[in-house]
């Protein structure tokens, strides 16, 4: 087992060499110090904003009963999933050429019939297994 770990590592070390080899080699400095501000940005908001969000989300949804809570974290996790390709996109809505067909879309509305989808999926899963449930175990639960 060790040597997998072993190999994994080095395989690692040497793509990650070869990437920074290729972005200094490759990319204008203008667009390193660019993409060093979008690092760091994506850092912040990361540990500044979505972790919170997500200690939150995690302690109100301990007051769920545990049944519910799985379908619930479902839904949350894939809506998030979700949002995360369909925000950027939103954001990007009718800055192209309109020969740039992909993003002539409606994407917040795409994304707001996905989630809807989803969370009915969730509670039809939560609603069947509450009627087995209730037929397995004669109404007690």
């Amino acid at each position: 087992m060790i040597r997998y770990r072993i190999a994994l590592g080095v395989a690692g070390t040497l793509l990650l060499l070869f990437g920074l080899m290729r972005l200094v080699t490759q990319v204008p400095a203008d667009m390193l110090v660019v993409l060093a501000i979008w690092l760091i940005a994506a850092l912040v908001i990361h540990d500044g904003l979505v972790s919170p969000l997500i200690v939150s989300v995690g302690a109100g949804l301990a007051r769920v009963p545990p049944r519910a809570r799985r379908y619930l974290q479902f839904t949350l996790i894939v809506a998030a999933l979700i949002a995360v390709i369909a925000l950027p996109l939103a954001y990007r809505e009718d800055t192209q050429p309109r020969a740039e067909a992909l993003l002539l879309q409606n994407y917040l509305g795409n994304l707001t019939l996905l989630v809807a989808i989803v969370a009915a999926i969730s509670t039809l899963a939560y609603a069947i297994r509450v009627a087995k449930d209730h037929r397995t175990f004669g109404g007690r639960n």
